[in-house]
């Protein structure tokens, strides 16, 4: 996976919040694009960490609230490239090797994620569009996922 020597020695987890539509094309497409096509997300991972994508809904807007974990995968190399969608939109993007999964709702998970056990606003993290969790926070949601990863 990537180039030899650049993964880190120490993986970091993330969740990355974007619809589910999105997070297919990104799979289909073998990349990461997030917070509106901005580059900071993509530049806080390494190569080596982890990325699980969190869809509130299945369409960007409108879409029918859904609420799960939608796809897990690995960040590949330190490139973060512009990719132009449109004349208008050129947002960021990043190279990640997903795994096979399936879709798992963050309502099984709700008291046995440390971000989310005992909180009645659990959501409120997923409102920053990118943060990080703990390795045991990823393994439950990996787990749930049916992702083959430990």
């Amino acid at each position: 996976m990537g180039e030899p020597g650049l993964e880190s020695a120490k993986p970091s987890y993330w969740i990355g919040v974007v619809s589910a539509s999105h997070v297919q094309r990104g799979v289909s497409g073998g990349f990461a694009q997030m917070c509106h096509g901005k580059s900071a997300p993509l530049r806080r991972m390494q190569p080596g960490d982890w990325l699980v994508y969190y869809s509130p809904r299945t369409e960007m807007g409108d879409g029918e609230p859904l609420q799960a974990f939608t796809a897990i995968g690995r960040v590949m190399d330190n490139l973060v490239y512009e990719y132009a969608m449109s004349e208008t939109f050129v947002p960021y993007r990043r190279n990640i090797e997903y795994v096979s999964c399936q879709e798992a709702r963050i309502a099984g998970l709700l008291d046995r994620l440390s971000f989310t056990r005992g909180k009645r606003n659990w959501g409120y993290p997923f409102r920053t569009g990118h943060f990080e969790i703990n390795r045991e926070d990823f393994l439950t949601i990996a787990e749930a996922m049916h992702a083959g990863i430990r």
